[in-house]
């Protein structure tokens, strides 16, 4: 017979302690859950006052790129699980401590090192698992990224291997745009400033998220769920817009899951992981996967029984999950506006009159003017509706500078 889960009290010795490696929005959400469920949270983050520390039992703030000082501070918490929330960790560090059997990974320490190198994801993908995506190539200089565009030809996307939201990210028409794409994506990446990857362009109809989470049953087996997909809309390779369900033929959508299965069953562990597609008609490709809660899925919080937050907090702690869909939603990013910090908001109130509304400030202690600050979320009774309404509030939400 199965043991059944027990979950302690935080602050006392039968807690369950959940290390968070990066406190943004989305671990911030990710916490909340773990609070409700009676888990000890210790956020971590490289600034201090993020959003994710400020609900959290305690927090640290140190470079978690450094592997010294991450393995020093796992040592120190001696935490139950270490859950990854981005890409800019010492995942080597992570491998060996649970290579060693001194920390449990989320949702393995292999998937948080594969995912947070797009070289080794999609060589994943493209190789191991010979799932269909565009055409690619690696560059570790100006003359090799000159070559790689050439080969898989123009248009094509150029992204620093190691970065997030975008950042360092170019599309490029003509040979005319590398020497600048290669300068922007240097600067753009998180953590190695000297290679990155090149791809084709794909000529698809929608791109979506698929939400899969990996779930134990009552029998201790790992069963894999999905979400409705969400449609999107990115603007330099950062969401902008999401909402849920987006439409798709009956092929695409078993496709799609079929993909995303064959990824998350190759990284493994429990938990949710964002498996991001391109789609044309009824093909599909593998574009990208987040082994954690994703951007375009804040969406969730407005449109599912349980939000992705809830979901990944239950799918580790070993608990059942429900994937069901409650309404049409829709979500739009509230955008700083401004180079400051602690600014404030005005509006909201006049968004939230708007019916089926709901407003999410993260509470970010320094604004940038393309930094995501907060979300509008809506429903409706369709997603047409509930996007019209999302982008009403987001745009009625006024960032103001503090004198």
């Amino acid at each position: 017979m199965k043991t059944p889960i027990r979950l302690g009290t935080p602050l006392s010795p039968s807690a369950i302690k959940v290390m968070l490696l990066g406190s943004g929005e989305l671990g911030k959400e990710v916490i909340i859950s773990l609070q409700r469920l009676g888990v000890e949270v210790i956020a971590v983050d490289r600034y201090p006052n993020a959003p994710g520390q400020q609900v959290a039992h305690r927090s640290h703030v140190i470079d978690m790129t450094n592997g010294a000082a991450l393995e020093a501070l796992i040592e120190r918490e001696k935490p139950d699980l270490v859950v990854p929330e981005i890409e800019a960790i010492a995942t080597e560090t992570l491998v060996a401590l649970e290579e060693a059997g001194k920390v449990s990974v989320i949702p393995t320490a292999r998937a948080a090192w594969l995912t947070m190198n797009r070289e080794g994801i999609r060589r994943l993908a493209g190789e191991t698992l010979g799932l269909p995506t565009s055409p690619y190539r690696f560059a570790n200089n100006l003359d090799e990224l000159k070559t790689g565009c050439s080969e898989v030809g123009f248009p094509c996307v150029v992204k620093p291997v190691m970065s997030s939201s975008g950042k360092g990210q170019s599309k490029l028409d003509s040979a005319a745009d590398i020497e600048d794409a290669w300068a922007y994506a240097a600067n753009g990446s998180r953590v190695n400033a000297g290679r990155v990857i090149v791809e084709g362009f794909i000529d698809f109809d929608y791109e979506i998220t698929l939400l899969t989470v990996r779930a134990r049953e009552a029998d201790g087996s790992i069963a894999t769920h999905f979400c409705e997909p969400i449609g999107h809309i990115q603007v330099q390779g950062d969401y902008v817009e999401s909402w849920q369900p987006h439409p798709m033929h009956p092929l695409a959508l078993s496709k799609a899951r079929e993909i995303a299965k064959k990824v998350t069953d190759n990284l493994g562990g429990l938990g949710l992981f964002g498996v991001e597609l391109f789609v044309k008609n009824d093909m599909v490709w593998f574009s990208e996967v987040s082994p954690r809660p994703h951007d375009t899925g804040m969406v969730t919080m407005a449109s599912q029984h349980q939000s992705e937050f809830e979901l990944h907090a239950k799918a580790i702690l070993g608990l059942p999950v429900n994937v069901a869909l409650r309404n049409p939603a829709a979500s739009a990013v509230i955008y700083g506006q401004h180079d400051a910090p602690g600014i404030a908001f005005e509006g909201v109130a006049d968004a939230m009159r708007i019916p089926g509304v709901d407003i999410r400030l993260f509470g970010k202690p320094e604004s940038f003017k393309r930094r995501r600050m907060g979300v509008a979320l809506a429903t409706a009774n369709d997603i047409d509706d509930a996007r019209i309404r999302a982008k009403q509030a987001a745009a009625k939400v006024k960032p103001v500078i503090v004198s």
